[in-house]
């Protein structure tokens, strides 16, 4: 698995924090030097953070060059990405699985990835969770608005459908409102035809945000792997996901406030989107945090799955012949139907394991693309499977454990980030710190893995301060999970 990771050695630089899932305090984010995109064909370069002088100093291979801060602006500046935007965008979606783009991490995929990142941020940003507010629990903005209410008005996509999520799971909640079954978890929005230009191809792109309601939380608990069955002409019972994921994703249970499950809103809204835009050179891009991450994932695997990013086109082609002077051969063309395949990448962000071992293989082998970002101190990413994962299905490195088809296990390609704060232990799963982590350009640094005992204390710590609700399962309070 390749992985490249980023770590803050220096100190006292704060960096406000996006509140996001668990709705934490700022943190402090280490970052006093930033990499910038490659200057020459050398390696690449630190530089101190610009300040308030006209000039800088560069550190080159052991000579100190001096230039404006305008010339480094120009070396880093969008605009030099961009133009290789159209012309890498399939390996930027994983067609080669990232390889020689994450480690050390390539700054056009890092730009692409926090891009994503703040389309997902954009879900919580717009997400209202004003209790006497008519949206609550929904979006604050129409669709027509969002966007630019949060900020990325100039990001040249169109929202085209929001996507509401509920659970089958009986929970009553003290503090919430259950009378809305329906919670908003997202959006799909289509890139506008002069970003499509820029992009190289059309996008249709996919958010989630992560966890908020009580049921979503017992969801992210329901740890019990079961058989997907996604696509009715084949079950493949040995592909396996975890419950409570593919509960929020299947469930009809909002039927009843007019709404179909997430997964029917999604291939409705997907299938009609690839049918517009027909013979365009298209992606499906699919983004998530945390839980969302999750269902991000499920979805990629389903549409892949169904073959829904399968474009049969049908062409016309002349036989071969020879041609002689006197007479043209005459015969009808002949009509060739193939399918293109759309690529389906996710950008997943302190995203959870979502299935077994059956799960990852079958999404490699259908060419479902994953890009996790994770950060080494986040307990998330190392759940559900704690001691049930892909680490533990293999003993002495080559007999095959019984249970191994119970083991949960990670799908594709790992960036790791390594960030934490003893003030405020859920800012390790914070997405604003991912993004602004990914956006200090800092070098790759090895970081120390922790045992699993140090795991499962800084857990504990991370789940106290995240959750501060109260939740009765059936009835009954909720048993400790630790």
């Amino acid at each position: 698995m390749a992985s490249t990771i980023i770590k803050f050695p220096y100190p006292n630089t704060n960096i406000s924090s996006f509140s996001g899932e668990f709705l934490p305090k700022s943190c402090f984010i280490q970052a006093n030097e930033v990499k910038l995109a490659n200057l020459s064909s050398a390696s690449s370069r630190l530089i101190p953070k610009a300040s308030t002088s006209t000039l800088i100093s560069i550190k080159d291979n052991g000579h100190n060059i001096t230039m404006p801060t305008t010339m480094t602006k120009t070396f880093s500046h969008s605009n030099i990405t961009n133009n290789k935007v159209a012309t890498m965008w399939r390996e930027i979606q994983g067609s080669r699985n990232w390889e020689n783009l994450v480690n050390p991490l390539d700054s056009l995929l890092q730009e692409e990835i926090v891009r994503y990142g703040e389309f997902v941020a954009a879900c919580y940003n717009a997400f209202d969770l004003d209790p006497n507010s008519k949206r609550y629990l929904n979006c604050k903005y129409g669709k027509n608005s969002m966007l630019n209410e949060v900020g990325l008005g100039k990001s040249g996509y169109q929202i085209t459908k929001y996507i509401y999520a509920t659970t089958d799971i009986n929970v009553l909640s003290i503090g919430q409102n259950c009378s809305s079954s329906g919670r908003w978890i997202g959006y799909v929005a289509i890139s506008s035809d002069e970003e499509t230009k820029r992009l190289g191809r059309r996008d249709v792109l996919i958010t989630f945000r992560g966890t908020v309601t009580n049921p979503e939380w017992i969801a992210n608990l329901m740890s019990t792997l079961s058989p997907a069955r996604l696509d009715p002409n084949n079950p493949r019972p040995e592909v396996k996901v975890e419950a409570g994921f593919l509960s929020l994703y299947t469930s009809n249970e909002g039927e009843k406030f007019g709404l179909g499950s997430c997964r029917e809103q999604l291939l409705s809204e997907i299938g009609r989107a690839i049918n517009m835009y027909k013979g365009e050179e298209m992606s499906i891009t699919v983004a998530g945090h945390s839980m969302g991450g999750a269902l991000a994932l499920l979805l990629a695997y389903d549409i892949a799955e169904l073959e829904l990013n399968k474009n049969v086109t049908t062409t016309a082609t002349m036989p071969e012949s020879p041609l002689s002077c006197d007479k043209l051969y005459e015969s009808s063309p002949l009509l060739v139907s193939e399918k293109n395949s759309i690529p389906v990448t996710v950008f997943s962000f302190g995203g959870p394991r979502v299935g077994n071992s059956g799960f990852k293989e079958r999404c490699e082998d259908l060419g479902v693309k994953v890009l996790r970002i994770v950060n080494a101190n986040d307990p998330v990413t190392k759940l559900p499977g704690v001691f049930l994962n892909e680490n533990f299905r293999v003993l002495a490195g080559k007999y095959e454990v019984p249970w191994s088809c119970s083991c949960y296990a990670h799908v594709g390609v790992e960036i790791l980030l390594d960030f934490f704060n003893m003030q405020n232990p859920s800012c390790v799963h914070d997405l604003g710190t991912y993004l602004n982590l990914l956006k200090s350009h800092h070098k790759s640094l090895q970081v120390e893995r922790e045992e699993d005992i140090h795991f499962l204390n800084r857990a504990k710590d991370f789940f106290l301060s995240g959750l501060k609700i109260s939740m009765l399962y059936n009835g009954e309070m909720l048993p400790s999970i630790w």
